[in-house]
């Protein structure tokens, strides 16, 4: 069973999507902030990340390009209520498999993680 890594500041985000990812069939690890994410992503090996981009702390950018510096094959999928364009643009420079604006979208979320898991399984 993939496991999927959720991460976002907001507690009611996390839950509302834990509960989509688990739905759908996946295992789900959490982490509140950007240095939690790395801690995790360095010892479970995730099949897949959702990352929010506006957090305090080490936001989703900075993620992003930690996770992109170390070469990471993990497929990302960018969920956030940043809608500006450079931000887009950032994500794909960064290889992000999907960017996905909130409220959360059923269908986006798992169309998107279906794209991320292919992407890692080839």
């Amino acid at each position: 069973m993939p496991q999927i890594l959720v991460v976002d500041d907001s507690a009611f985000t996390r839950a509302t999507l834990t509960a989509l990812v688990k739905a759908l069939g996946h295992d789900v690890i959490e982490a509140t902030n950007g240095d939690e994410a790395l801690e995790l992503v360095s010892f479970t090996s995730p099949d897949a990340i959702v990352l929010d981009l506006l957090m305090p702390g080490k936001d989703g950018f900075e993620v992003l390009k930690e996770l992109h510096a170390k070469e990471s094959t993990v497929p990302i999928i960018v969920l956030t209520a940043d809608i500006q364009e450079t931000s887009k643009e950032k994500c794909a420079d960064l290889g992000v498999v999907a960017f996905l604006n909130k409220p959360i979208q059923q269908e986006e979320v798992r169309v998107a993680l279906e794209t991320a898991l292919a992407e890692e399984a080839s």
